[in-house]
């Protein structure tokens, strides 16, 4: 692993913050170039996202991007409500005021915020499962203007359809091929009016989204018991959506929590930088979260969210930053013991390079596995089902079922899974490390790390193709292997990828959406040693099977 930037976990000096004004007109004066592959709309597994700056994400790319939303409602015969959600990024309000000016003139009915403030993602996929619940028609959908944990030279375009999560491949990939005809076409097509004349337009309306988010909790947890345990609890939004929420439910349920910090600031100049000494909103990590890590002493258990407020990031006191795989771990082995409500036959929902830590809690606990390729939209219809009780991925984004069993949300809920670490806390008296460490020592302590290596667009293409048998994998760091799968388990969807496992550890390797790098994801079972053998068989395994792949060509 590379070392970390010297301006890693510090605040950068004022001249190496992003120039607002200079980012918000290259997002309305520059215009991008739609033969230029990377200056296209690209929907990867959270919407399209890109820095105005590189011609990625700029005013021509909303205006298509809303076109295709609005012609795609009209295809598929959605004409509720689009609820509108948005984060703290720069380029998040000239993009939602964009969004606005092309709903309104296609007459769609556009919600937003009623205090004409930000709005997170689990939110939004909340407001539309409540609006549609019961409806067989007048469907809501939504979108949420957001980059996520992106730098803040970024912007990010995410569309829900009714069922309230990220949407599948092709709903994506059909707003994606609309989108990109139009920027063909020189937006021909596209139709728009002012902003003054949306506003004030029957188009656009007003919803108290936030009163009806945290009213709901407490159908999810278990309020009770944290006010009256008297956790303290700290709070760092990250300079994010949630920033307005949390506050919110302090107040309504008399909870012993305090924000650290309610700046809101689109250069993030508040923020530490990342261990590549780039501003980045992680909140899985240590470098992002040093302000929250600093003060954990004074605190019982402390949550972190990025700007959209889908990831969590939890920090105890006796531990620190938990990594992500870790607090999954440690929600599962607590919700399946203490949700009495929830149907037996609920299981437990992980991406494939999420920790096998999972698998072996799932086999404990008799709940039923279902893996899938990366993207939390493979979990939607299960969860709206109640086939899942709980469901997440490495990337410190998850969601659980309300405490009665009904679906809560589709897509990841950061905020609800930071209040999980408090309950967990207040029920158990231990904290979620203490609680892993019993999972560990039941079932065997993983390693897991996550690193990139360098790819071409050509080999990321090559790398999505491999199958089984690209690969002529007996052994894995001396241990016999069991599996090589291209397609997940649950459903047989494709990993875009591969993975290679045996009895005591594995390997996944994808590309990369947007950079020119392939991701391994590795884990072991029997230490830090294993895991760099298998790190090491894994890039030379990939190496030889994209190297067949150009001779076969």
């Amino acid at each position: 692993m590379t070392e970390a930037h010297p301006d890693a976990g510090k605040r950068l000096d004022p001249s190496k913050l992003v120039d607002v004004e200079g980012l918000i007109r290259a997002y309305h004066d520059r215009v991008p170039d739609p033969g230029n592959a990377d200056q296209r709309v690209t929907f990867g597994t959270s919407g399209h996202r890109g820095s105005a700056l590189e011609r990625r994400f700029n005013e021509a790319h909303i205006l298509a991007i809303a076109q295709a939303v609005c012609l795609h409602r009209a295809r598929t015969g959605i004409d509720g409500p689009l609820f509108l959600g948005i984060d703290t990024h720069a380029l998040s309000g000239p993009a939602a005021r964009t969004a606005i000016e092309v709903f309104a003139a296609n007459e769609v009915t556009v919600v937003a915020d009623a205090r004409e403030g930000f709005t997170p993602t689990p939110v939004i996929s909340h407001a539309i499962l409540s609006y549609n619940r019961g409806r067989t028609s007048g469907l809501a959908d939504g979108v949420v203007i957001t980059p996520s944990h992106n730098p803040p030279e970024d912007g990010g375009f995410k569309y829900n359809p009714p069922h309230g999560g990220p949407s599948e491949p092709e709903v994506t990939g059909s707003i994606e091929g609309i989108a990109n005809a139009l920027l063909d076409a020189k937006l021909g097509g596209v139709r728009r009016m002012s902003f003054d004349r949306a506003y004030r337009s029957s188009a656009l309306s007003r919803r108290d989204f936030r009163s009806a988010y945290v009213d709901d909790l407490a159908n999810v947890l278990d309020f009770e018991a944290i006010s009256a345990s008297g956790l303290r609890i700290g709070i760092d939004p990250l300079g994010g959506s949630a920033v307005d929420y949390w506050p919110a439910i302090i107040d309504r349920y008399r909870l012993d929590a305090c924000l650290v910090s309610d700046t809101v600031d689109p250069r993030f100049g508040f923020m530490p930088a990342d261990r590549d000494g780039r501003i980045r909103m992680d909140c899985s990590s240590p470098y992002a979260m040093a302000q929250l890590l600093d003060l954990k002493d004074r605190f019982d258990i402390s949550v972190g969210n990025d700007p959209d407020a889908d990831r969590h990031g939890i920090v105890t006191a006796s531990q620190g930053l938990m990594l992500p795989n870790d607090y999954l771990a440690a929600c599962v082995a607590y919700l399946f013991t203490n949700r009495p409500l929830w149907p037996r036959e609920s299981g437990i929902g992980k991406t494939m390079v999420t920790s096998a830590l999972i698998d072996r809690l799932a086999a404990q606990l008799d709940r039923p596995l279902v893996e899938t390729p990366v993207g939390f939209r493979w979990f939607v219809d299960a969860l709206l089902e109640g086939k899942l009780g709980f469901a997440g991925e490495e990337s410190a984004g998850a969601t659980l079922l309300r405490k009665d069993g009904s679906v809560w949300t589709t897509d990841k809920d950061g905020i609800a899974l930071g209040l999980l670490a408090a309950e967990i806390m207040a029920k158990t008296g231990r904290d979620p490390t203490a609680l892993y460490a019993e999972v560990t020592a039941a079932l065997g302590k993983p390693f897991y790390r996550r690193t990139d290596a360098p790819a071409t667009r050509r080999e990321k293409e090559q790398l999505r193709r491999l199958t089984p048998r690209s690969f002529e994998a007996g052994q894995l760091a001396g241990e016999t292997v069991i599996a090589v799968e291209s397609a997940a388990p649950s459903g047989g969807a494709p990993l875009g990828g591969i993975r290679v496992r045996a009895a005591s550890g594995w390997f996944a390797a994808r590309p990369s959406g947007t950079e020119d790098i392939y991701k391994i994801y590795a884990e072991s079972f029997r230490g830090l040693d294993h895991l760099d053998q298998i790190e090491r068989e894994a890039k030379a395994m990939i190496g030889a099977a994209l190297a067949e792949a150009v001779v076969r060509r």
